[in-house]
């Protein structure tokens, strides 16, 4: 049975080992600077800064999304911004991605807030495929990144 629930601070090593493996898969595992440390302090104490919804197919987990709140001036509201969306590759094509999303669009709701915003690279056509699957458009815009401390 597949299930979404949110992550507690218990599972903070399979939460790390999940964030080592979308980096692994993207090949950006050199990016990845977070420790469990980091985790526990900046997720699951009383003001998280991330939250995490992980899915579970027969009591193992398959994926994880992570997310952030933001304000936006123009919508005047908060919104859902999603970190990452990651399975497993032995339980890709099982509904576990969709499955994630919409608790995703759940939790997002059960705030008030009406968008939910990510990322996604322009050559990954079956995330893209995905994403308009369920509803969701693709805005095309320059993203820029700057490195501020040294």
């Amino acid at each position: 049975m597949l299930t979404v629930r949110e992550a507690t601070i218990s599972d903070v090593d399979t939460l790390y080992d999940l964030i080592i493996a979308i980096a692994k898969h993207h090949n950006q595992e050199q990016f990845v600077v977070t420790t469990k440390d980091e985790l526990i302090n900046s997720g699951f104490r009383d003001s998280p800064s991330f939250g995490v919804l992980l899915a579970e197919n027969n009591g193992k987990v398959a994926g994880y999304c992570s997310y952030t709140w933001h304000y936006s001036i123009w919508l005047g509201s908060t919104y859902m911004n999603i970190d990452d969306v990651f399975v497993w590759d032995k339980f890709r094509g099982q509904g576990v991605g969709e499955k994630l999303m919409f608790k995703a669009k759940e939790v997002c709701l059960l705030k008030g807030a009406g968008r939910i915003k990510w990322e996604v690279e322009q050559n990954n056509q079956g995330a893209i495929k995905f994403y308009e699957r369920l509803g969701a458009n693709m805005n095309i815009k320059g993203l820029f990144r700057w490195n501020v401390t040294s």
